[in-house]
């Protein structure tokens, strides 16, 4: 299997799934800032119409973000893959993640082996600090707004929105705006694998483009033992060129150790571990 993101076949195995690899801010990740603003989204679950074809998926999104309350920070392989215009971008990182005060430290595996990215809230201004490798590196670590130009680039996210809890919170938003439509197809595979992972996965689609409609097919992967939400895809309704919904966010979770003890040390640009 060569690449990310194609589809399920009928018994729920993805056809040429796995990891790939560039961005310093390494985004998409509907994250902390995103997610302080959807703390009520589970609560509104009740709200949707009980006959929806979602109802069920709503309910299992939930109960995935109910798994992450007692996780406090974690450490994961972080693998993401994003169309920014025309572009594909592609990035394996290790991510370590604390949820309060939110943290996070990135190092990239592929593409620019050694980069590294660390942002810590009520820190350093509220900027991100990096360095890069190779001759970007002799800058040596600089401080980035995370949203600014420079660490948006080739990313559709900051920085500041990552981790899997506020991943399952943003998606389940969208299905709760997306149960006023109609007209929607949702189909559940209990014996969906990522890898070696049992997952069970969730796809919901759009026949045709409706208002407010951002996205053609939506997928989440809960992983079977942890109930954790490992992984989302989401993709746009074709353009004129294409034929098939056309891939534009995927990310993926893997190797995650949960409740590890990560301290300020982790998030310290002091760290004799790391390169800064």
């Amino acid at each position: 299997m060569s690449r990310m993101g194609n589809l399920l076949n009928r018994r729920g195995f993805l056809v040429n799934s796995a990891a790939v690899a560039t961005a310093l801010g390494a985004g998409a990740f509907v994250g902390q800032q995103l997610f302080a603003d959807r703390t009520d989204v589970a609560a509104r679950v009740d709200e949707a119409p009980p006959a929806h074809p979602l109802v069920p998926a709503l309910e299992m999104a939930t109960e995935s973000m109910n798994a992450l309350e007692d996780i406090h920070d974690y450490q994961a392989t972080f693998i993401k893959r994003e169309r920014v215009g025309r572009k594909v971008v592609d990035a394996t990182m290790d991510l370590k993640l604390r949820e309060n005060p939110f943290s996070v430290y990135l190092k990239f595996l592929k593409p620019s082996a050694g980069r590294e990215v660390i942002y810590n809230a009520g820190q350093n201004g509220g900027k991100l600090q990096a360095h890069d490798v190779g001759f970007a590196g002799l800058a040596g670590t600089i401080s980035l707004d995370p949203t600014g130009s420079y660490a948006m680039a080739d990313n559709r996210y900051p920085v500041t929105m990552i981790g899997m809890r506020n991943l399952v919170a943003s998606l389940l938003e969208q299905w709760l705006e997306e149960t006023k439509l109609t007209g929607m197809t949702v189909n559940y595979y209990p014996n969906a694998r990522i890898g070696s992972t049992s997952c069970k996965a969730i796809e919901s689609s759009h026949k045709t483009p409706a208002q407010g409609v951002k996205f053609q097919l939506s997928r989440l992967y809960i992983a079977s033992d942890t109930g954790l939400p490992i992984r989302v895809q989401q993709y746009e309704f074709p353009g004129r060129r294409e034929r098939e919904p056309v891939l534009v966010e995927d990310y993926l979770y893997t190797d995650i150790k949960t409740n590890i003890g990560l301290t300020d040390t982790d998030f310290s640009t002091h760290n004799p571990r790391y390169g800064f």
